[in-house]
């Protein structure tokens, strides 16, 4: 997987956060970006994001669903 490093993600607009998040703060943020999406923490919005084209996020989410990195 490869991906770019947004230095200040406060530049991108359009930052949604999961319904799912509480209020504990330990959530990321996803943002179309160019032709993919940029992820960042929703506790330092100014700080950096990453970008992944859309073929690498829905990679990383379908091996997510399937348990591919839970922990033994």
């Amino acid at each position: 997987m490869t991906s770019n490093h947004i230095p200040d993600a406060s530049a991108l607009t359009g930052w949604t956060k999961s319904s799912h998040s509480d209020s504990g703060g330990d959530c990321v943020e996803i943002a179309r970006h160019h032709d993919g999406f940029a992820i960042r923490d929703s506790k330092n919005p100014t700080g950096p994001a990453l970008s992944f084209t859309a073929a690498e996020l829905h990679a990383f989410l379908a091996a997510t669903k399937t348990g591919e990195f839970d922990t033994p």
